[in-house]
């Protein structure tokens, strides 16, 4: 290539290809801002297009990413021999360069004035008034409309369809496009298969647990009844199930344990194919497939040597001998964790409330199929019990959970008295949730142990509880019991009653002051004021009652073992008896002043719904009654009662009643006072309080002894249950129960058992009917009958 002298653009060259650029780029630059004039529908000048042209064929290159490296490359020629290179232009040379611009818009009105002037020229190659250009004999206006602003230029039309006029409305008719869908032929197609487990039986056999029923529970195969929707499913769920082998596996001690998984087709099945014509022939199909698991189990590993890495304690062996894990044993993740588990717990339990269970190593021998176990364990200090501290939402101070606590200061710290107290504080429902953690003191107690504070968090929950019940029974109408109880109305635990009765045979309203844990834990006190209506067979009464009452009562939350109750109550009542020596109901008005006594023993394992054990309850009420003159008595009453689990689901249950009155005649008691036999919670298949002596309208008058006896078999499936029982009772006139003419009930009942206890419905009657007894009777309650 020859090198010779730079060649010089003529300066006027370059201006024109900057003005033809400027006037090229014009309406573009004005479509993004206002609709400008445009070009006439004419074709374009020679001239444009090309540019135009040129300017559309230009491929715009992709920028390379900003994070790429580029090789750089040698320029061709310099700056500063292209700056050489490049002529002096100046407006001496060309006076248009120091003219100044003109604007967008003044260059398009000029454009716009030159095109309308060649159109009025006839230019464009159609003179004024000539006619519309047609496509196909078909006129097109919209290419000779002469419109020089149009904000899109007119399109050339070779389509006559598309310059034809459109149908009239009402005869346009469109039919919708039907979309051909493809039949899913597997839409209601299942894959059959088997699984088949090989290799699992020497495994099996050498643990303690069924590897292919604990394979069986958990495998995705079993769990899919042996159908999937398609293939890929099966060998998904043969992928999962191959890792759970190799897990159950591991578990058990099988560390080097190998699971292999293939599907196989079972062999073909010849079916007949019906005869065509005199041609017969047969067709063949496949059957389920197999899902495949091959195990081979391996060498067990064992455990070569055992290491708890911890500083002494106090007894010495007290990790060794509660560690159950021993050299020569299977490495059982089960028990290998349970063994852990039981070091956290008897630790702290022992005195040490801090202590912490590291992250265990097993270092594996696949040579030998041992395992060097090393545990660590930081005890933390011994401690003792000190004192409390209580913050949070407190729903009391900390001198009550103090009262709470079983556990005094010095005592050695015992995780067990800790879990009784958050019960405790469970138990007094006044919480939405409490914790109760020790805290460091650093404070020496001697004996190489220091001092912890219990810190109780409380988060009191709403204090105020609306509760209805409501029941009925033969004899007893219907019944409705409603309250509304503050729970700490005055701290701390002391809660306000408010009661009220309605039903068909009773009405009545109370209130109560209730102090829990008063003074001393599990102890009650309680303040009651009642006035009732009661209108029996028996008797009818108005009856006011005051009464002071402390206890030691088991509760859904709490049951005990022992309990006991002692208090005193006044009661003034207006009542009516039958006076037999002049043949008429009287009313008489009772004062009576009476002591109450009462111990029990618990040893059932539930107190609404209990399975086994037994409950033994205790009753002794010294009274004096006024009315006329004053008279002492009183009245006792011992029940028992039994259960005894034949099954998991079967039940039997008893109990037994008896009552005496001792001191005072039938005559001298208040009606109300006297004893009574019948009803739902007595002798079911009898009204209520319908046996026993009787007046000559045959209204019951009680006696002063009673005997009550009952036998049920209680079946449960699920939260419901059946009942079937015999009860049997009576009532004496003397204070005496000689268990003579003894009445007996049966029936059947349902049971519905929820989260309080069980709701019941017993249907019985009674066996040797009397006349005026009913036939059936019917008690709905809450609660077993005993």
């Amino acid at each position: 290539m020859k090198r010779g002298r730079a060649w010089r653009p003529h300066p006027r060259l370059i201006l024109s290809a900057s003005l033809f650029a400027i006037g090229w780029a014009g309406p573009a630059l004005a479509l993004q801002t206002t609709p400008p004039p445009t070009p006439p529908p004419a074709a374009e000048s020679q001239e444009e297009k090309p540019a135009a042209d040129a300017q559309e064929g230009i491929a715009v290159p992709t920028p390379p990413p900003p994070d790429v490296q580029l090789p750089e490359v040698a320029p061709i020629i310099g700056d500063d021999e292209f700056k050489d290179a490049i002529p002096s232009i100046s407006a001496e040379d060309d006076p248009e360069l120091d003219r100044p611009l003109e604007s967008i818009a003044e260059f398009e009105r000029r454009q716009a004035a030159a095109r309308a002037a060649d159109a009025k020229a006839g230019t464009d190659g159609h003179a004024e008034g000539a006619q519309p250009p047609t496509v196909d004999g078909a006129p097109v206006p919209a290419l000779a409309d002469g419109d020089a602003a149009e904000p899109i230029g007119d399109a050339p039309i070779t389509d006559s369809e598309l310059a034809a006029p459109l149908p009239a409305l009402e005869n346009f008719n469109v039919e919708p496009v039907e979309f051909a869908e493809p039949e899913d032929a597997d839409a209601h197609r299942t894959i059959e298969y088997t699984v088949q487990v090989n290799g699992l039986e020497g495994a099996d056999a050498t643990t303690d647990v069924d590897l292919a029923d604990l394979f069986g529970d958990l495998s995705a195969l079993y769990d899919g009844d042996g159908k999937a929707e398609n293939g890929a499913m099966v060998r998904a769920r043969l992928s999962a199930d191959a890792e759970l082998m190799q897990r159950i596996l591991a578990s058990e001690g099988y560390y080097d344990a190998k699971v292999e998984t293939r599907i196989d087709r079972t062999p073909r099945v010849e079916d007949a194919a019906p005869a065509t014509g005199s041609e017969s022939g047969s067709r063949r199909r496949r059957g389920p497939i197999i899902a495949i698991i091959d195990v081979t189990p391996g060498q067990r590993y064992t455990f070569s040597s055992i290491a708890i890495d911890a500083q002494p304690t106090v007894p010495p062996k007290l990790i060794e001998d509660n560690f159950p894990l021993s050299v020569g044993e299977p490495i059982v993740a089960e028990r290998v964790q349970g063994a852990e588990a039981a070091i956290a717990l008897k630790l702290p339990e022992e005195g040490y409330p801090f202590a912490k269970i590291g992250q265990r190593d097993i270092l594996l021998d696949g040579a030998t199929g041992g395992g060097d176990y090393t545990l660590p364990v930081d005890i933390g200090p011994r401690a003792r019990f000190g004192g409390f501290e209580t913050t949070g939402d407190l729903a009391f101070d900390v001198e009550h959970a103090e009262v709470l606590s079983r556990f005094k200061r010095g005592e050695l710290y015992d995780s067990r008295k800790v879990d009784d107290l958050r019960q405790a504080l469970v138990a007094t429902g006044l919480f939405s949730t409490v914790a109760v953690e020790p805290q460091k003191t650093g404070e020496s107690a001697g004996d190489d142990t220091e001092y912890v504070t219990m810190l109780v968090t409380q988060d009191a929950g709403p204090p105020r509880t609306i509760a209805a019940s409501a029941g009925y029974g033969t004899g007893e109408g219907i019944r409705l019991e409603g309250s509304w109880t503050h729970r700490n109305l005055f701290p701390p635990e002391g809660a306000l009653i408010i009661r009220g009765v309605a039903g068909t045979q009773e009405q009545g309203v109370g209130a109560t002051f209730r102090r829990s844990n008063a003074g001393k834990r599990d102890r009650t006190f309680e303040l009651v004021a009642e006035a009732s209506r009661s209108n029996y067979n028996a008797f009818e009464a108005l009856t006011g009652r005051l009464a002071a009452r402390v206890s030691y009562d088991s509760t859904p939350i709490w049951q005990k073992k022992f309990t006991y109750a002692y208090g005193v109550e006044m009661i003034a009542t207006s009542e009516d008896d039958y006076d037999f020596t002049r043949g008429v109901r009287d009313r008489d008005l009772y004062y009576i002043l009476g002591l109450t006594g009462q111990v029990g023993m618990d040893r059932t394992d539930s107190l609404l719904d209990p399975t086994k054990g037994f409950r033994i309850t205790a009753l002794v009420q010294p009274e004096g009654s006024l009315s006329g003159k004053f008279t002492p008595y009183a009245r006792t009453r011992l029940d028992v009662s039994g259960y005894y689990p034949v099954t998991d689901s079967i039940v039997l249950a008893g109990r037994v009643r008896v009552g005496s009155i001792l001191g005072a005649s039938r005559e001298r008691l208040a009606p109300s006072r006297r004893f009574y036999a019948g009803g739902g919670g007595s002798v079911r298949g009898f009204g209520y309080q319908q046996l026993g002596p009787k007046d000559p309208n045959l209204d019951p008058i009680g006696g002063r002894s009673i005997n009550e006896a009952a036998v049920e078999a209680r079946y449960r499936f699920g939260n419901f249950g059946v009942v079937g029982f015999v009860d049997a009772g009576q009532v004496y006139r003397g204070s005496t129960p000689t268990f003579s003419d003894l009445r007996f009930g049966a029936g059947i009942g349902a049971r519905y058992y929820t989260n309080f206890g069980p709701m019941r419905l017993d249907v019985a009657t009674p066996i040797d009917r009397q006349p005026g007894e009913a036939k059936i009777s019917v008690y709905v309650s809450i609660g077993q009958a005993f």
